[in-house]
């Protein structure tokens, strides 16, 4: 079951960077937003990160409901 956040490891392997700083450069980089814990941790929503780089279903649109034209099947 996936976690809400991003663990610290995803988060490394995301940024394929090794310190904070750097994380947040390329966070920066790639348009994903984050917080920043008092620990100096960051904080990344997994949904904002599936959504932002297009891992979250896209919700459909909803299907047209069909609507007979009876004037073109009249002989007339």
């Amino acid at each position: 079951m996936s976690t809400m956040f991003l663990d610290t490891e995803e988060i490394r392997e995301m940024t394929d960077r090794k310190t904070r700083v750097a994380q947040r450069r390329m966070l920066n980089a790639l348009g994903i937003i984050y917080r920043i814990r008092a620990d100096g941790g960051l904080l990344v929503l997994r949904s904002h990160v599936e959504r932002e780089l297009g891992g979250a279903p896209v919700a459909l649109a909803r299907k047209k409901e069909f609507t007979p034209n009876w004037s073109a099947a009249t002989n007339g």
